[in-house]
C-alpha cells in the first residue's frame, strides 16, 4: 500500500462533507506532478485529507476507491481524477506548523513542495503524523518567558 496527501480548501470541499457523502470524486487537479501522483495510486491506498488555505492541517484519512480516470471538468482531457471514501477523522488535526517544526517530517513533500495538491507520503512520515495526531499539542515557545498555545 502507498500513502498520499491530498489538499482541499475547506470552502470548496471539506472533510465534513466527505464524511457525510461517504464517497467523492477528487477532481480539479491541474498540476502535472499532482496528476501523475494520482495516476500512480492503487485501489486501497490511503491518503491524508489536508485542509489548505483555511485550517492548514491534516484532518482525516481517506481511501482510494477508484483508479485515475479522465476528469470531466477538464476541457483539454489531459487531467485525471480518482474516487475516495473516508476512513476516519484523526483524533485531532495535525497542523502545518507542527509538521514544519517536527524534525522527522522536514523532508515531507508538504514542507518541500508546499503548493503541490497531491503528494506522496513515506511510510515513516505516515506513522509520524498518526503519532502526532494522538498527542496533545504542547506549548510553542516564542521567546523566553512567553509561550503561545499550539494550534
Amino acid at each position: 500500500m502507498a500513502y498520499w496527501l491530498m489538499k482541499s480548501e475547506p470552502t470548496a470541499f471539506a472533510w465534513e462533507q466527505l464524511a457525510v457523502d461517504k464517497r467523492a470524486k477528487w477532481d480539479g487537479v491541474r498540476n502535472h506532478q499532482a496528476a501523475n501522483n494520482m495516476k500512480a495510486m492503487r485501489l486501497g491506498d490511503e491518503a491524508f485529507f489536508y485542509h489548505s488555505n483555511e485550517g492548514l492541517a491534516i484532518i482525516g484519512i481517506m481511501r482510494i476507491t477508484k483508479l485515475a480516470y479522465p476528469d470531466g471538468s477538464d476541457p483539454t482531457g489531459r487531467f485525471v481524477m480518482v474516487d475516495v471514501a473516508p476512513v476516519r477523522a484523526l483524533p485531532r488535526p495535525v497542523t502545518l506548523r507542527e509538521i514544519k517544526m517536527d524534525k522527522l517530517l522536514q523532508g515531507m513533500a508538504l514542507v518541500r513542495q508546499s503548493r503541490l495538491s497531491v503528494s506522496s507520503v513515506t511510510e515513516a512520515e505516515w506513522a509520524r503524523v498518526l503519532a502526532l495526531a494522538e498527542k496533545k499539542p504542547g506549548p510553542i515557545f516564542m521567546s523566553p518567558g512567553k509561550e503561545e498555545p499550539a494550534e
